[in-house]
């Protein structure tokens, strides 16, 4: 594939349809400034009720409103600016967008940080009489039952204001990451399977790391590695500079550890993160069983399988269409209901999705939106089944959101971390499922095997080793100790021997510096959360394809739930008790079988 067939094209030439609908946030920027201007002026429109909140129920109810529509209207500024500079990094002009959003996202939250003090002040009877005596705080029971049992943890008026004012500071380095990722990095130039010469991007990069061409994959990925290890000071020091934001805020509100504090807002017990690790740990000769078939079917001898190996296909990959892919999703999604599809195909019709490769934009996918926006999905489209893979799973992101957002009040908007990946990795393991009931030929199935198994590696053996990654480096810091670009890549390599076990060449420095590009890192233990999602997503989609209806109203109520409940809580509500190694030995018990089967079919 050439560079003219798979051109990176600026920005301003991508074509519409391939594009999302932000016009339906705001239809211009002008209207942007607008609603921006807006919103600052009426922060100042919750001063009359600080040192107030304890005057009555009235009071507290009218405050927790107000400070609502303030969330709600300035959630929608930020949301539209985010999502500018995520479609091309390089525009200065949404650059600044992105920048004033995150001020005026920091002083909203200045200017409600008193409720949180105030509130905790009352005593639990105080609240549950007011709760009794007005009908009006109904909705917020669980959110000030959240505020109560963090009440040791929570500061006086004034610290609560600064911390909330210096979220802005705390972005920089998340900020200096994406920028230098996306929009400054020079992956260098290639040749591609006609020996023209490309020019890497984040937007086509993977498509080359995918290469049936053992050399144009090998050169893609030691060519990408490299252009991060020029960097990797850079990228080390940023990285640093996140988890000392975390352990910052974390020593500020009294917490015992970084990991306490991140899990603490949905009330995850620690012992949730490290049964997941050890649980993992123990099954990875699950993964090199699945390394050695793997290099079997490429036909590699044995002590060969190398870094830029493990993506790569096994057999010739099925060609998918934009509308082919979107019409296997929504027949995937069928056990789910009709309504739940017909959302899907209404959203893939109004352009909830930014498909396109153009420069400036990540290479990465997500699904992102605000309370009274439709969800949007950002991805790079590439006629292939790992594209089908991920738009369901982002599709499934969406879709928590969308159903979070009309059966919830926005102080519900955002579901917890431990709950938020899990419908993702379901809508992918129905799809797995309807693919593979779809044929049976040889190449079919293990090219369906195949997406399972790099989706299952990514969250259940890549994650969770960044999340043990993740782990000591908050540790080092808070023992007082330095992260240097060295000691990260020493550190997770360590963990990568680990995993790979004897099947995988260790390639030191290309795989050492993996760290530097995952920006999940920036985000506060939330990389195990995949392992949590994926092993309670194949539960809910084993539970939806044996029982039927009862598992799927069981699990479309989970997702109508979104923050009004804590995550871990609302999964036992689906079945699933994720405190227990059971669901995650059951996904690698799914896994073991997939490697089974591709077993038998190496012959």
């Amino acid at each position: 594939m050439s560079a003219t067939t798979f051109a990176v094209l600026p920005r301003a030439e991508v074509p519409r349809e391939e594009t999302w609908a932000l016009e339906n946030v705001f239809p211009t920027d002008e209207a942007w400034e607008d609603a921006l201007d807006a919103c600052a002026e009426r922060l100042h429109s919750l001063e009359p009720f600080r040192g107030h909140i304890a005057d009555g129920a009235a009071t507290l109810l009218a405050a927790l409103r107000l400070a609502d529509d303030l969330a709600e209207d300035a959630g929608k500024v930020v949301t539209f600016a985010q999502l500018r500079r995520a479609e091309d990094a390089t525009n200065t002009r949404s650059g600044e967008m992105a920048d004033r959003a995150l001020g005026l996202a920091a002083r909203t939250e200045a200017a409600a940080s008193f409720l949180g003090p105030e509130i905790a002040a009352l005593s639990d009877e105080t609240i549950a009489a007011w709760l009794a005596q007005e009908p009006g705080l109904d909705p917020y029971q669980h959110a000030l039952t959240r505020i109560s049992r963090r009440r040791a943890h929570i500061r006086s008026a004034e610290v609560e204001e600064i911390l909330a004012q210096a979220s802005e500071v705390a972005a920089a380095s998340e900020t200096t990451q994406s920028v230098l990722e996306d929009g400054e990095l020079p992956l260098g130039e290639i040749a591609d399977e006609a020996g023209q010469t490309v020019r890497l991007a984040q937007g086509n990069l993977q498509r080359y790391l995918d290469s049936a061409d053992r050399r144009v994959r090998q050169d893609a990925w030691t060519q990408s590695a490299d252009a991060y290890l020029a960097f990797r000071n850079t990228f080390a020091t940023t990285l640093a500079g996140a988890v000392k934001r975390d352990v910052f805020y974390a020593h500020a509100r009294g917490y015992r550890s970084s990991l306490e504090a991140a899990l603490a807002d949905d009330d995850v017990s620690p012992a949730v993160f490290h049964n997941l690790l050890d649980t993992v740990w123990q099954n990875f000769p699950v993964w090199h069983r699945y390394f050695a078939v793997r290099r079997r079917l490429l036909g590699l001898p044995a002590g060969e399988l190398h870094g830029y190996d493990l993506e790569a296909p096994l057999v010739e990959q099925p060609p998918f269409s934009w509308d082919r892919g979107v019409g296997a999703i929504l027949d995937s999604l069928a056990p789910l209901g009709p309504e739940y599809v017909a959302e899907v195909r209404r959203g893939m019709a109004e352009r909830w999705t930014d498909r396109a490769a153009n420069l400036g934009k990540g290479g990465g996918a997500f699904s992102s939106g605000a309370y009274g926006t439709e969800p949007f999905i950002s991805m790079t489209w590439q006629d292939n089944l790992s594209s089908v893979s991920t738009l369901t799973h982002e599709i499934g992101h969406s879709m928590h959101s969308l159903l979070t957002w009309r059966h919830q009040p926005v102080t519900y908007a955002e579901y917890g971390m431990s709950a938020a990946e899990t419908a993702s990795n379901l809508n992918q393991a129905l799809m797995g499922a309807s693919l593979l009931a779809e044929r049976d030929d040889r190449d079919w199935t293990i090219a369906v095997i195949e997406e399972r198994m790099a989706n299952n590696m990514r969250y259940l053996f890549t994650m969770p080793i960044l999340a043990r990654f993740e782990l000591v480096a908050h540790e080092r810091v808070e023992a007082g100790e330095a992260l240097s670009a060295a000691w990260m890549s020493e550190t997770l390599l360590g963990f990568y021997r680990e995993g790979y076990g004897s099947e995988v060449v260790i390639d030191p420095a290309r795989m050492g510096i993996t760290w530097a590009r995952f920006p999940h890192l920036f985000m506060n233990f939330y990389v195990f959360q995949y392992g949590i999602g994926i092993a309670a997503a194949a539960a809910l989609a084993q539970a939806i394809l044996t029982e039927g209806e009862p598992a799927r109203e069981r699990y479309l109520a989970f997702l109508r739930t979104g923050g009004s409940i804590d995550p871990i809580v609302a999964l036992n509500a689906a079945g699933i008790e994720m405190s227990s190694p059971e669901p995650i030995e059951r996904a690698f018990g799914i896994l073991s079988g997939y490697v089974d089967r591709l077993e038998e079919l190496a012959g």
